[in-house]
């Protein structure tokens, strides 16, 4: 499968699911705005989240899904079956034994994620019922990353991009149609939704001849492989939630609101991201095993280059358009009910702190699969420690030494990116895996050029939409329409003026047929 449709595939699916996302964001700050309900919300659900993104999506899916994929390459479908039957029950035996744990031990958790909830007994004491009820999440989400690395071994990504939906739909549902809304109702729909992904994946594997067994939890030489390349990927797959964490961990303790601000800002930031970031590196990651388990480091090489540069040919522009545009973003979308426009004007400046290392969470997307493809794991770990270290120094110095407050976590946990993602490329340079070839070094400057073109118009329209944008929610809604459009249109006229793109190259690769699996 090419890789333009490959990531037009997921991050198609992604994109629906970020809509949806944004209808669940906007509709929650109309009824919990940034209060105390809405901080202990967003904690109880970063918890099993954060634990989703290390041990499930991040760390498991990149030791399973190289060595799945390279399974079915050299061994064929019968044998990589047997492998993912083996490590869905030893996953399922520990998850069930760490909910468990997190179940009895939640208050002790909360003391290090969110510690400043303790000053406030009733949001703490709240906080810790909704965590409860969120935790099971985590079992039910890291199965369906099982199945979803299944499913995108073997290049077969619509199903696995189109899961999140059902998380968004569960919750706009329990906006909608609970009243009056509580926390607990949230929780509740949240854990009900990852069942529901877990059985909508399991259709789909059943579908695609990968019905999945449980046998009895072994651990086979396989089996212990993985768990080898994993338990190192935990930090490094998972670098950017850890920093969220930190920045949690410290936003707990300034006046309430803090949490949810910086909440609002990192959804929207994380649109590009996953619709871009997560789309590429997903679609990257089975061919570039497949090329290094083969020996083809020039074809593996060309994968990774080629991920670079559409990656960057969507995120530059974002980034831009998100710093420029972040106050009109935020009175647009969420400046209603609860959420009023000091707000608004709050979450604006972290989105807008937050877009400054979009590019560079996006590499991170992109470097890592050619240390996974290679069964390296312990170098990403040894740039997330750095990485993290910058950003716990970083986020107590500008968060709280600082009168930066949740502006200074934001642009802490931007530093450390930029940190993580430079020092990967670099490393990956010195061994010789990978280098920008001659086509990279002549689209890349030109996609910088281009966007930069772009933020110097937005920068000029600011001065006449300005005062549109204090007057009724059409007026800014039509004018916030048309700054984009504007924009968007001009950074791809810039782009193919320049050289960055070739509209015909685009059209061919949207157009080519599939080759089989």
């Amino acid at each position: 499968m090419a890789l333009l449709r490959s990531v037009a595939t997921v991050g198609g699916y992604t994109m629906a699911s970020r809509v949806l996302g944004f209808i669940r964001d906007i509709l929650t700050a109309a009824f919990l705005g940034a209060g105390p309900v809405a901080d202990a919300f967003f904690v109880a659900q970063r918890l099993p989240n954060l634990f989703r993104s290390l041990f499930a999506e991040g760390a498991f899916s990149a030791a399973f899904v190289p060595l799945f994929a390279g399974t079915i390459a050299q061994d064929g479908k019968p044998v990589a079956k047997r492998f993912a039957e083996d490590s869905m029950s030893v996953l399922l035996t520990a998850l069930f034994v760490f909910v468990l744990l997190g179940e009895i031990f939640t208050p002790t958790l909360l003391d290090i994620i969110a510690p400043g909830f303790r000053a406030d007994g009733d949001k703490f004491w709240l906080t810790v019922g909704l965590t409860r009820i969120t935790f099971p999440y985590l079992l039910f989400i890291s199965l369906t990353a099982l199945q979803g690395g299944i499913l995108n071994s073997v290049e077969r990504f619509a199903a696995t991009a189109a899961t999140p939906m059902l998380l968004n739909i569960f919750l706009i549902g329990a906006l909608v149609l609970i009243h009056p809304l509580s926390g607990e109702a949230l929780a509740w729909a949240l854990t009900l939704s990852g069942f529901a992904q877990f059985l909508w994946l399991m259709v789909s594997c059943h579908q695609a001849g990968l019905s999945l067994s449980l046998p009895w939890p072994r651990l086979t030489p396989e089996v212990r492989r993985m768990l080898r390349l994993m338990l190192p990927g935990v930090f490094g797959a998972g670098v950017t939630q850890l920093n969220l964490v930190v920045s949690t961990a410290v936003a707990s303790l300034l006046p309430t609101g803090a949490v949810s601000y910086l909440y609002y800002a990192d959804r929207l930031n994380q649109l590009p991201l996953a619709v871009v970031g997560i789309a590429v590196g997903t679609a990257i990651l089975p061919s570039l095993s497949r090329q290094v388990r083969l020996g083809d480091n020039a074809g593996a090489v060309h994968t990774q280059n080629r991920g670079l540069e559409l990656a960057l040919f969507l995120t530059l522009p974002s980034a831009v358009g998100l710093g420029f545009t972040a106050w009109p973003i935020m009175s647009v979308l969420f400046q209603r009910g609860a959420f009023g426009a000091t707000e608004a004007q709050a979450t604006a400046a972290a989105l807008a702190a937050y877009a400054a290392g979009l590019p560079a969470f996006v590499l991170i997307k992109i470097m890592t699969p050619g240390f996974f493809a290679r069964h390296d794991t312990a170098t990403p770990v040894k740039v997330a420690f750095a990485a993290m270290a910058t950003n716990l120094i970083l986020t107590v110095l500008l968060g709280l030494v600082l009168p930066f407050a949740h502006v200074g976590i934001a642009c802490a946990t931007t530093i450390a990116g930029w940190v993580n993602a430079l020092t990967l490329m670099v490393l990956l340079h010195r061994r010789g895996h990978f280098t920008l070839d001659a086509r990279s070094r002549r689209v890349v400057p030109r996609i910088v050029a281009a966007s930069a073109g772009m933020g110097l118009l937005l920068w000029a329209m600011d001065r006449w939409s300005a005062p549109l944008f204090a007057g009724e929610f059409l007026v800014r809604t039509a004018t916030l329409a048309a700054v984009i459009g504007i924009a968007s249109a001009a950074f791809f006229a810039l782009a193919i003026l320049f050289g960055a793109v070739q509209w015909r190259e685009i059209k061919e690769k949207l157009t080519s047929r599939r080759r089989p699996a």
